[in-house]
């Protein structure tokens, strides 16, 4: 069996003003793919993979329209010259914006669908966070979604979406899609599968699977920073018994619409002031303070230099900030070189919504880099040591610290940008608190403006009756 793999993985907040083009994602063409730890699992299945091109990105803004053009022309090209094919494997997250054009999932599946004709199979994996409308359920036959968040099972996720559509050709069945969308639409901040009332709903998904004749029951939280027609929650079930599959997504909704009220942050949460004082009194530390509002993996820009200027304001010691996006800083801090002193303006340098910080600073440390735009510099600004990066990144890992010559076990305060806290920071947080601090990815989300997204939907209106309507994909007849 021959089955193409093509993908385009990101999250794109539609209230970040910085343009995501190609440079900023991580491109994987042609054999390299399966080469990649990322694909390497595919090696594991009976079938011949034709590997196109995908192309994966942190968090961010919207997608310059040219560039996905551009890798939706070469896909498209990829597929018609990989024709026959019996089948397509297509890994995105799912909440993808493209400028001057909603529904970018919903454009890009509808395209591979004509490009390679009805009789071929599709199957699809995404991040719960992703949004799904009834385009994208109509151009496929399968699908499933991470259970997980903090995300510790995206390759268990690629290998159902890919194990369902190996088992389809190989028995001739063909499974149908169903979903059910959720007036809902709240933070992944608030829906941490680590935390209930979500852990216990993700848990049941596995119960309504096999042997009932559904193949895979799959739940999109949805991604909330993009304001746009298709953002909700829903439930999405792939399968061949109609019946069950339609009692599962209903049930599904309607158990996600009555906990809705349930789902609050995992973490001690706070304003920026607030937490920055508990951490300096904390009698334990690590204390880990996530700065949630400019999270670069929840599409923040990453440049908000306001912790900070609280943290400064504070004295706060035996800190370890990482990061702050500042192409410009960092260079500075390069060019003045380890030992030196020098005045650094730092913050707001793509998005010049928020306010600088001012400040001399003492380099510490220099990353040895290949390239400009992977550099990063450690300053030290009294108690602080801050990292400044050319580029936006997250910092989740404790490599990413102990490679900068950092040690995160022996800080009193870690302050990171991001909302709930990583697989390897969690644990070391003692405690984690969390700042709703100003951003594009706000969690405040009931003030963010909403000129596009269906109403009405919690938690934005709150008096009003739900009901699911279960709807089927055009494919299932």
């Amino acid at each position: 069996m021959r089955i193409a793999v093509a993908g385009l993985h990101i999250e794109c907040s539609t209230y970040n003003p910085v343009l995501n083009r190609a440079a900023d994602f991580r491109v994987l063409r042609g054999p390299s793919m399966i080469r990649d730890q990322y694909f390497d699992f595919l090696t594991h299945f009976p079938a011949e993979f034709i590997t196109l091109l995908h192309a994966r990105a942190i968090a961010g803004g919207p997608v310059e329209r040219e560039t996905y053009e551009a890798w939706k022309r070469e896909i498209l090209t990829g597929l018609e010259a990989a024709m026959p094919l019996d089948g397509v494997y297509l890994p995105m997250h799912g909440a993808m914006f493209v400028e001057g054009l909603f529904d970018a999932e919903g454009d890009f599946i509808t395209a591979v669908r004509e490009a390679v004709g009805p009789d071929v199979l599709i199957s699809a994996s995404y991040d719960l966070h992703g949004n799904v409308s009834q385009r994208i359920v109509d151009a496929l036959d399968m699908f499933s979604t991470y259970r997980t968040a903090p995300h510790i099972d995206v390759q268990d996720t690629m290998r159902r979406a890919v194990t369902m559509l190996v088992r389809a050709l190989r028995s001739g069945e063909r499974p149908l899609l169903a979903w059910a969308p959720v007036a809902v639409l709240l933070p992944g901040e608030r829906t941490s599968t680590q935390d209930e009332p979500a852990r216990t709903f993700y848990s049941q998904l596995h119960e309504v699977e096999e042997p009932s004749g559904i193949w895979d029951a799959s739940f999109q939280v949805g991604y909330v920073w993009a304001d746009e027609p298709r953002a909700t929650a829903c439930a999405v079930v792939t399968g061949t018994d109609r019946a069950a599959m339609e009692a599962a997504a209903a049930r599904l909704a309607q158990n996600y619409w009555d906990i809705r009220e349930g789902f609050v942050f995992g973490m001690e949460t706070g304003s920026i002031a607030e937490c920055v004082a508990r951490a300096v009194a904390s009698e334990t530390y690590p204390v880990v303070l996530a700065e949630s509002g400019d999270n670069p993996t929840g599409g923040g820009v990453g440049d908000r230099a306001e912790v900070l200027a609280e943290l400064i304001r504070q004295r706060a010691t035996g800190v370890i900030m990482a990061g702050i996006t500042d192409k410009a800083a960092t260079d500075a801090a390069y060019a003045a070189g380890v030992g030196a002193r020098v005045n650094l303006h730092i913050g707001a340098s793509l998005d010049p919504s928020s306010a600088p910080v001012d400040t001399e600073t003492e380099v510490i440390f220099l990353a040895e880099v290949t390239e400009l735009r992977l550099r990063e510099a450690v300053v030290r600004i009294g108690g602080i040591d801050l990292v400044l990066t050319a580029r936006r990144r997250p910092f989740h890992n404790i490599v990413d610290f102990t490679r900068l010559g950092l040690d995160p076990h022996g800080a009193k305060i870690i302050t990171v940008k991001s909302g709930y806290l990583s697989p390897e920071l969690g644990p070391i947080a003692n405690p984690g608190i969390m700042a709703l601090s100003p951003g594009v990815v706000d969690q405040f989300v009931e003030r963010t403006e909403r000129k596009h997204m269906l109403r009405p939907s919690y938690p934005f209106d709150r008096d009003f009756a739900f009901t699911p309507q279960v709807k089927w994909s055009k494919r299932a007849g």
